[in-house]
Formats: structure tokens, C-alpha cells, sequence
């Protein structure tokens, strides 16, 4: 996601490095670059030409700041300005105080609504929402089905009255026993219709209608590009809804939906769909989806995510093993399924900054050695998991492993002698030393020189101090990981 927009992106600062001020004759180049990688990226041609307007008269505008150069300044403006067109500002789900909340969820055909709504009962449910979920979808074979399956694998309960029903009526007695059960939220999944299906976008109409939902949340599908934009306005035109959730962000969509939608149809962003798992639906933050796009991480929603993994108690053990130097190979495989459950390595990497710089083949090369790891740990025994330093002194022991997990004793070797340089590592970063990182995912330092993020990454947003406040707030959210 916003992999090539990013690059794109920095071949624009690129042209305003060694420059002593931003003028209207070099700014040019730049904002040419910036309009390329937003046409490339499938936003919306009316976004786009406004944004550059925007963008270019604030550029032209911009106080000389002592100490910032022209690149870091054109920066913090690309990123107030791309968090303006998205929205601002993070628009929560509506929550009735003293009765249920009514959600109706629509889209096109094909979009994951129904997967969609279970994951935003998921979400609710962590925020401890009671929730009901309501399958109306008489028309899709084994819809109903579907939602009832992802209903047990969250734990959550599905009302159905099966597929002879009116969905109408499913609608209202769902909304009914919600009610009279004192449910939190009901969400009521729709089938997929086309907006020129007029009697589908009728029965719709109905629906919303009898229910009187508190919100109508529209599914869509990121891939469909600058089109996305279109179709909510569309929708919103026809029913009216109060937000979109923008699936398969994790897919080769190249962001532009992302950039379009609340331009265009005025209805913001409220939720976006980055994997296949139930469990991977994320809020929408403008301010947090600019950072990623200019590369700059997500360190905000990366702490979230190790907070609804990570017990605090849990954490502060941890972290006493690590200043004694006492982190085992038995918590290594912790903190490695941990990691697995916050989402993919590539995805988790990409929201720490600096590390959009790492290409898939680093990525998937990180992948790979982790699972190598975990294969050789597994053919372990307990003791040699506790007591590293009994496989530093024992090649009969190292031999064992090799020939459990499959792999050669020199591939075990190398990992009980990264392992010990790693655990050394951490207790010095733990005492306050900043040492380099070990070679454990046979890659060396990830911020080594070609890798190293931009220097005017440090100059947005907000100058030197702001930037160090996040990298410490990464630091004590990741320590455990």
C-alpha cells in the first residue's frame, strides 16, 4: 500500500534539496513529481488538480523557518495537505447513549461486506459493544451462512430467519430482538446490488427506512480506484450514508481511493480493511495515513496493536529479563508469535519510519529466517530453550536440533551465536547504550546507509523535537516485541 506513491513522492523533495528557498521557479519541478504520483496512484483528477493548487499557492506563501531547509518545509505542507483532503480528522462510529445503535452496512457485489461486518463487530467487541449481527442477505448463495460461521469464530451471535424471508422484515425483527435483549449495536449486512439496480437500491431504501439506522456505512473495495469515490457519492446521493469503509487496503491497491473518497462524495472514511483476518480492521486517521504515504510510519497504530497483544504485566517481566540479560530462547518464540498475531512482518516494518525503505525480497528474506527460527527452537528441548549457553558449549546438542528441524547445524549455530549478540544488544540498549543491530534476519543493520530514511523525514511534522517524542514512544510501545 502507497509503496510507489512513496517513491514517487521523494524523487519530488529531491528536486527542492540544495535549493536556499522555495520559489515559484523551483517549486515547479516538485509539484510536478507530486501531481504525477498522485495520477499514478488512481486519485481522482478533480482531487488531484486541487490539491496541487492548494499545495502550490501554500508553498509559494510559507515563511522562510530558520534552520528548516525548502524540502523539509514542501513536506510538512504535502502532509497538511493530504491530511485535509482525507478528512482531518478520525470520525468514530456512532454509539447511542441508552438504547442499541443501529448500523446498516451496503455495498457493490464482490466489496468483502460480509467479512467487513464481522470484523467491525470484532472491533466493537474489544471496545466491550455487546453486538448482534443480522444476515439479510437472502440472494447470495451461502451468505447467510458465511456470517453465521464468522459469527461463532468471533463470538458473536447472528440473527437469521433464512433465505425465503423478506430481508426487510429480517431487517426490523433482527433490530426488535436487539432491543429487547438491551444489545449495544446491531449490524445489519445487506446484499451486494449495483446503484443502477433500481429495485435492489429500493429494498435498500426500505430497509434503511424501517430500521432507521444511526449509521449507514458503505463497503468499499480500494482496488476500484478513483472510481471508489464516484460510487459513494452515488450511494449517497440514492440512500445517504454517514461514512465508507475501504477494503483490501493491503492488496495492490495503489491508495488513491484513500485520497478520493471524502473529497469527492463528502462522506468520510471511518474504517479500513488491511488483511483477510478478522481481527484487520484499523480506524481511519488522516493524519496517520499521510504519515505513511510520505514514509515517515504509523508508530501511533503500531503501539495500539502491541497494546491489545502485549499484557502490561506480561511486558514488565519481560523487560527485567532483559536487563539481566536472563531473555531466553522461550521468549524469543513468545514475542515471535506475538508478532505473527499483530499482523505480517511486512506490514508491521512499514509503519515504523525509516523502514518503507526495506524492499519485499528484505522482507520476505525476514519472513522467512523468523519461521527458520521457530523450526529450530521447536526441535529444542526445555532446557536447551531456558539455557542457551548449553548449546554454545555442545555440537552433539546443536547436531540434534539441525537434524529435527531440517536444517544444517551451521544454520544452528548461526542462530544460538545471534542470539547471544542479541541478547547482549538488548541489555545494553536497555542500560541506555545505542549499539547496532544484530544479524538476525541475515540482512545486517536495517538502518544501515542504504536504508537509512531521508533526512527530511526529521523535519516534519514539527521539527527535530516532535519526531524525537516518536521515535521514543516506538521504542517503549516495541520494546517487548
Amino acid at each position: 500500500m502507497f509503496d510507489a506513491l512513496s517513491d514517487r513522492l521523494e524523487s519530488a523533495w529531491k528536486k527542492l534539496r540544495g535549493q536556499d528557498k522555495i520559489s515559484k521557479s523551483n517549486i515547479q519541478d516538485a509539484l510536478r513529481e507530486v501531481r504525477r504520483a498522485l495520477l499514478e496512484a488512481d486519485v481522482n483528477l478533480q482531487v488531484v488538480k486541487d490539491f496541487i493548487s492548494e499545495v502550490e499557492t501554500k508553498a509559494q506563501g510559507a515563511e522562510v523557518i530558520s534552520g528548516v531547509r525548502p524540502d523539509q518545509q514542501f513536506i510538512k505542507i504535502v502532509y497538511d495537505e493530504l491530511v485535509r483532503v482525507m478528512g482531518e480528522e478520525n470520525v468514530p462510529l456512532a454509539e447511542v447513549t441508552g438504547k442499541t445503535t443501529v448500523v446498516l452496512m451496503a455495498g457493490l457485489q464482490g466489496t468483502g461486506k460480509t467479512t467487513a461486518t464481522a470484523k467491525l463487530a470484532l472491533h466493537l467487541r474489544k471496545q466491550e459493544r455487546s453486538c448482534l449481527l443480522v444476515a439479510t442477505d437472502i440472494y447470495r448463495p451461502a451468505a447467510i451462512d458465511q456470517l453465521i460461521t464468522l459469527g461463532k469464530q468471533i463470538d458473536v451471535p447472528v440473527f437469521e430467519l433464512g433465505i425465503e424471508a423478506d430481508p426487510v422484515e429480517i431487517a426490523r425483527q433482527g433490530v426488535e430482538r436487539a432491543r429487547a435483549e438491551g444489545i449495544n449495536t446491531v449490524i445489519i449486512d445487506t446484499a451486494g446490488r449495483l446503484q443502477i439496480d433500481e429495485g435492489m437500491m429500493a429494498e435498500l431504501a426500505r430497509i434503511k427506512q424501517v430500521v432507521e439506522p444511526d449509521e449507514t456505512l458503505l463497503v468499499v473495495d480500494a482496488m476500484t480506484g478513483q472510481e471508489a469515490a464516484n460510487l459513494t457519492r452515488s450511494f449517497h446521493d440514492k440512500i445517504g450514508i454517514t461514512g465508507a469503509i475501504l477494503t483490501k487496503m493491503d492488496g495492490d491497491s495503489r491508495g488513491g481511493a484513500a485520497l478520493s473518497v471524502r473529497q469527492i462524495s463528502g462522506a468520510p472514511i471511518k474504517f479500513v480493511g488491511v488483511g483477510e483476518k478478522v481481527e484487520a480492521l484499523q480506524p481511519f486517521y488522516p493524519e496517520r495515513m499521510a504519515s505513511r504515504i510520505l514514509g515517515m510510519g504509523d508508530v501511533l497504530t503500531l503501539v495500539e496493536k502491541a497494546q491489545e497483544e502485549i499484557d502490561l504485566a506480561d511486558a514488565e517481566k519481560m523487560q527485567e529479563k532483559i536487563l539481566s540479560a536472563k531473555f531466553d530462547f522461550t521468549d524469543f518464540l513468545k514475542q515471535m508469535r506475538l508478532l505473527k498475531n499483530m499482523g505480517s512482518l511486512g506490514g508491521i516494518m512499514k509503519m515504523i519510519p525509516g523502514m518503507n525503505k526495506l524492499s519485499d525480497d528484505q522482507l520476505k528474506q525476514g519472513e522467512t529466517q523468523l519461521k527458520r527460527c521457530e523450526a529450530m527452537i521447536n526441535s529444542m528441548t526445555g532446557k536447551e530453550r531456558r539455557d542457551p549457553d548449553l548449546l554454545s558449549s555442545s555440537p552433539s546438542r546443536r547436531k540434534r536440533i539441525a537434524a529435527g528441524s531440517g536444517y544444517r547445524e551451521a544454520d544452528v549455530s548461526k542462530l544460538v551465536a545471534d542470539f547471544q549478540k542479541m541478547r547482549s544488544l538488548m541489555q545494553q540498549m536497555g542500560q541506555g547504550g545505542i549499539p547496532g543491530m544484530p544479524g538476525m534476519f541475515g540482512g545486517g543493520n536495517p538502518l544501515a546507509a542504504g536504508n537509512r530514511p531521508s533526512p527530511g523525514w526529521r523535519g516534519y511534522p514539527g521539527g527535530a523535537a516532535p519526531a524525537k517524542k516518536k521515535k521514543e514512544k516506538k521504542k517503549k510501545g516495541f520494546g517487548t516485541l
